[in-house]
């Protein structure tokens, strides 16, 4: 009878035991509430874009790292010479574009882009903030990024020193007082040459530009490739130049430039420059994203960010034009002496388009020849 109690008692012990066992969790189970590594979302990938521009085109890196940080994205540059070869190979390689963005076609040249349709339309939020004078595509195919006079500058111990007074108008580089004082760019190579020449079809008109032309040329006009060698090479104002030229071809934020490389050497400028009503052309520069290109959205995110307060006050101290967002603070040195011409001479991109290739060989036909 005992050994029948014993008996049962057992298997009731191992009844419970069985029941206890299937309803402790494993430790298996108990890690269900974590994820398994392979559950752990993959990091985002680094996307890269690719921005053509010109040769001379320079940004602050933080600049550039605080796009590529909020995108997770790389940003390479890449230099396309001169404004016309930009535009160029962006033609030719428009089937496959060798980049995302183009930033630096300027209106000299905007309507041959916007005719070869190379663009992708985007109405940037930031254009909010960008004066309509700027915007020269109602389809907003490319978006106004920066500005600047180009204009006479002349060295003003030179001219002192000469007893000569400061040029006011073009007609004035035409008097024996001014012979063998002019030097400037080669407008079938150079921007600044091109604007000037264009300067002078819009103010004297095209019945009367080559007479122009001739009596300057006759009064001792010298004519180089680039603004380098004009600024650098020829003109006697420039820092660290031995021309022999008291005035050149450049730009009204020169003067600037001259004040702010001199690392505190200078208080004010050397130079100065010509802004009267007719002598200078305003070159606007655009920014765009290409047709076909690998990486259209974030193109868009960039055109935004270089029409933003953060890239364009960084502009004027790197590239020495003005900013077209009207919410960008000036460095003070721009303030100062850096200037805008109130009557700049303006010729629509599609007189240019049309015109530009004829202009040029009529100049040099009459210049270099």
């Amino acid at each position: 009878m005992n050994v029948k109690r014993w008996h049962l008692v057992w298997i009731l012990v191992v009844v419970l035991m069985a029941s206890c066992a299937t309803e402790t969790p494993t430790p298996e189970a108990t890690q269900t509430s974590e994820p398994a590594a392979d559950d752990q979302p993959a990091p985002e990938e680094t996307q890269t874009l690719r921005v053509m521009t010109y040769g001379s085109f320079d940004i602050s890196e933080d600049v550039v790292q605080a796009f590529e940080s909020e995108h997770n994205a790389q940003v390479q540059f890449l230099d396309a010479g001169d404004t016309g070869q930009m535009l160029s190979q962006a033609i030719l390689s428009k089937d496959n574009p060798q980049a995302d963005v183009m930033y630096g076609l300027d209106n000299t040249f905007l309507s041959r882009a916007l005719n070869e349709d190379i663009f992708v339309p985007y109405e940037a939020e930031n254009l909010a903030h960008i004066p309509d004078r700027f915007e020269l595509d109602p389809e907003h195919r490319v978006s106004p990024v920066d500005f600047g006079d180009v204009c006479l500058n002349y060295d003003k111990a030179a001219l002192e020193e000469a007893g000569v007074e400061p040029p006011t108008s073009l007609q004035d580089l035409t008097e024996p007082a001014y012979e063998g004082m002019t030097v400037m760019e080669n407008p079938a190579s150079s921007s600044p040459g091109l604007a000037f020449l264009l300067a002078t079809i819009d103010t004297l008109g095209e019945d009367q530009y080559l007479d122009y032309w001739a009596e300057l040329n006759d009064n001792g006009l010298l004519v180089v490739d680039d603004w380098s060698t004009a600024y650098y090479g020829e003109f006697s104002g420039g820092s660290g130049s031995e021309g022999t030229y008291p005035i050149v071809v450049s730009y009204a934020t020169s003067p600037a430039a001259e004040v702010y490389f001199s690392e505190g050497a200078l208080e004010t400028p050397p130079t100065g420059a010509v802004t009267a009503p007719g002598t200078c052309f305003r070159q606007i520069e655009f920014v765009g994203v290409l047709k076909n290109a690998e990486n259209v959205e974030l193109g868009k995110q960039f055109v935004e960010f270089a029409l933003s307060e953060t890239f364009q006050e960084a502009i004027p101290l790197h590239m020495f034009v003005f900013p077209t967002n009207e919410n960008a603070d000036l460095p003070q040195v721009f303030k100062d002496f850096a200037i805008t011409a109130e009557e700049p001479a303006r010729l629509p991109a599609e007189s240019i388009e049309e015109n530009r290739r004829d202009w040029i060989d009529a100049w040099t036909e009459v210049v270099l020849q």
